[in-house]
């Protein structure tokens, strides 16, 4: 293994308790455990899943200019955002490209009374781009912008039965705290931000904390759940469960090559107001974006892969995004690139997979819908 890959606080953990450890994003990271990723996929979609994701990167953007800084950098409106909401947004380049995708926290600031600041959940690959990026916009501004990804552990708990498990765990009300909202709190005493969010489908919270407590706070979770049957979950089901939902993966859905737009990401954008990037994502909706994200089913067996060309009438017309087995749905399906005109339901396409077309059919996204749309 390539020592010059970072290893997590709960690295040592996954080893011993037979987590297959893989590279991720520059990490060493555990892809599955002796359970199995299917399995593990479905203890989250039946009782609840235990992850470390502390590859993931943490930002703070603090000062009297952070929210009209935000805005420019943000494709989101965070003046919409209350005390203790989150949002998803991205952060794009000038012709539209996605720098990243984020989920973005207003919270009341501990340095300062009465002043609020920005809390940012950035992907791991693109950390230090994120930053670097926003540093070099900030200069005209008053704010400060720290990279806390060092110091501060991120774990998800996701389930329909994590919210209950975890509201035994602490002093919170956590049956008060909505979808998309945040709540500051302790567990064990220690302090932790609680967001009511997460990348899975299903419900759940995305938890924030000192990382000298990561242990601590690792094993009393998966103690306490442990009579409903919650189990660690590697990278492989973490991967299949955000699949079935649709939800996009930097490098995959969307790139520096691809926008939002593109890959049906609006509700993250706000077009009424200016940001980086805004004309040219403008200009894709009101022309209509192509090519697009779409959903398809495999007719013939087949397992469609990453990159696999899609074939219309014997011509290569785009591109497979993710592509695998879906545990839940126990069906073959895949997010592809497409012409518009071949983006309808039931438009029949074709995947070249080791050199042979296998038939399949353009479907409705998402394939599984998630808790808060329930």
């Amino acid at each position: 293994m390539e020592t010059s890959l970072k290893r997590t606080v709960l690295y040592h953990w996954h080893v011993e308790h037979g987590g297959r450890m893989v590279p991720f994003a520059g990490w060493e990271m555990p892809v599955q455990y002796p359970t199995g990723p299917i399995q593990e996929h479905h203890i989250t979609r039946q009782a609840a899943g235990l992850f470390d994701i502390d590859h993931m990167g943490q930002i703070e953007i603090r000062g009297p200019d952070a929210e009209r800084f935000l805005n420019l950098v943000a494709t989101y409106d965070v003046q919409r955002m209350a005390l203790y909401d989150a949002h998803y947004a991205l952060f794009c380049y000038a012709d539209g490209g996605t720098i990243d995708d984020l989920f973005i926290y207003r919270l009341p600031d501990p340095e300062e009374e009465g002043k609020d600041y920005f809390f940012l959940a950035v992907n791991a690959a693109n950390r230090e781009k994120d930053y670097a990026w926003l540093k070099a916009h900030a200069r005209n501004f008053d704010v400060h912008v720290r990279d806390i990804s060092d110091e501060t552990y991120m774990l998800a708990f996701q389930g329909p039965k994590a919210p209950a498990i975890l509201d035994r765990m602490t002093p919170a009300d956590l049956t008060k705290v909505p979808r998309f909202t945040a709540v500051q709190t302790e567990i064990g005493g220690v302090p932790v931000l609680l967001g009511r969010t997460g990348y899975t489908g299903e419900d759940g919270f995305e938890l924030f904390f000192p990382a000298e407590h990561a242990l601590a706070i690792w094993e009393a979770i998966l103690k306490e759940g442990e009579p409903e049957g919650v189990k660690p979950i590697g990278l492989a089901a973490r991967d299949s469960l955000r699949f079935e939902p649709c939800m996009p993966l930097y490098g995959h859905e969307i790139s520096a090559t691809i926008s939002p737009v593109q890959a049906r990401l609006t509700f993250g954008i706000t077009f009424s107001k200016p940001f980086i990037g805004r004309d040219a994502l403008l200009k894709q909706k009101l022309e209509r974006p192509d090519p697009i994200l779409v959903g398809f089913e495999m007719v013939e067996r087949g397992v469609p892969r990453e990159h696999y060309p899609v074939l219309h009438n014997g011509n290569e017309v785009g591109f497979v995004t993710t592509g695998m087995f879906s545990p839940t749905l126990k069906k073959y399906l895949g997010m592809a690139y497409v012409p518009r005109e071949l983006s309808s339901p039931g438009t029949e396409i074709a995947i070249l997979i080791r050199s042979k077309p296998v038939q399949a059919k353009v479907v409705e996204m998402p394939f599984y819908i998630p808790a808060y749309r329930r």
